[in-house]
């Protein structure tokens, strides 16, 4: 089952796959109004994610990241536009 692209369904996604000790995941979609891939709710479609986990450790950037996306690929298939991460071991 999928659901739309929510802070909420964001953060339960991240937090069930990597039980992370760190967690922010904000809805930056307002900032893009007008832009490609917003909507006119201005809600669901930019997010930013800010996590800290032990499967992040000894993984370059490229291999957290692609951990990130494959967890939150549903939501990207629903029209979340743009996912900007930030990982930290």
């Amino acid at each position: 089952m999928t659901t739309a692209p929510t802070v909420a369904n964001l953060d339960a996604r991240l937090r069930a796959r990597f039980a992370p000790v760190h967690l922010e995941v904000l809805d930056e979609s307002y900032q893009h109004a007008g832009h490609a891939g917003a909507n006119a709710s201005g809600v669901g479609t930019h997010f930013r994610v800010r996590i800290q986990c032990a499967q992040f450790v000894g993984r370059s950037r490229v291999q957290r990241h692609r951990l990130v996306y494959d967890a939150l690929q549903d939501f990207l298939n629903q029209g979340l536009h743009a996912l900007a991460i930030e990982t930290f071991e």
